[in-house]
């Protein structure tokens, strides 16, 4: 029989495009007041979209709230916001890097290129969440999460403003859950 040994969650990066924003706000409002470990939110927004976005979460959650600056360290028990118009790479465990290159899925902040670069450094202490969005970014760095032993939970379809993005997550990624917006935040207090 196989030895399963419970992996410490080292960081949980989560993806949304349209429709989103109304689940990160309810996983945000019941989420514990410490947790072990980083939250990164990769959301699709307009470029010229400024750091309202940091200023709204904040509201709703009392751990800090940073939008990524190139070269930002990163630190537990924090929530981090990639900026718009930007991809975001980690450089090791300790560090994050914002990169111009072009759109992926018409996106940048491309959630692929995020999910892609975070599996490679974090492997199997990392938890990817794909949430509602009209196109399929995410999906493929999922698959890519999956194959580097990561945990891979995905917005039920049925729930999400605009299912696209987690129906076609569903339907090609071999997932470990498919949560609900009122139940995301306890899975994310008993990691």
């Amino acid at each position: 029989m196989m030895e399963t040994k419970n992996t410490k969650t080292e960081l949980v990066v989560i993806g949304g495009s349209a429709g989103s924003l109304q689940v990160i706000l309810e996983m945000l409002k019941n989420l514990k007041n410490e947790i072990s470990f980083p939250i990164l939110l990769v959301v699709h927004r307009k470029a010229s979209s400024t750091n309202v976005l940091q200023t709204l979460l904040q509201q709703f959650v009392t751990m800090e709230v940073i939008e990524i600056d190139d070269k930002t360290e990163i630190q537990n028990n924090k929530l981090y916001v990639v900026p718009a118009d930007y991809h975001l790479l980690f450089e090791n465990k300790k560090m994050m890097s914002l990169d111009f290159s072009e759109k992926m899925n018409y996106s940048r902040p491309s959630i692929d290129v995020t999910f892609k670069s975070a599996a490679e450094v974090y492997g199997e202490t990392l938890v990817g969440v794909l949430l509602s969005g009209a196109n399929a970014d995410g999906v493929e760095g999922l698959g890519f999460i999956k194959k580097n032993k990561g945990k891979v939970w995905i917005q039920e379809p049925e729930t999400a403003e605009v299912d696209y993005m987690p129906r076609h997550a569903v339907e090609e990624v071999d997932y470990d859950l498919i949560i609900k917006p009122n139940n995301l935040a306890d899975y994310i207090n008993q990691l």
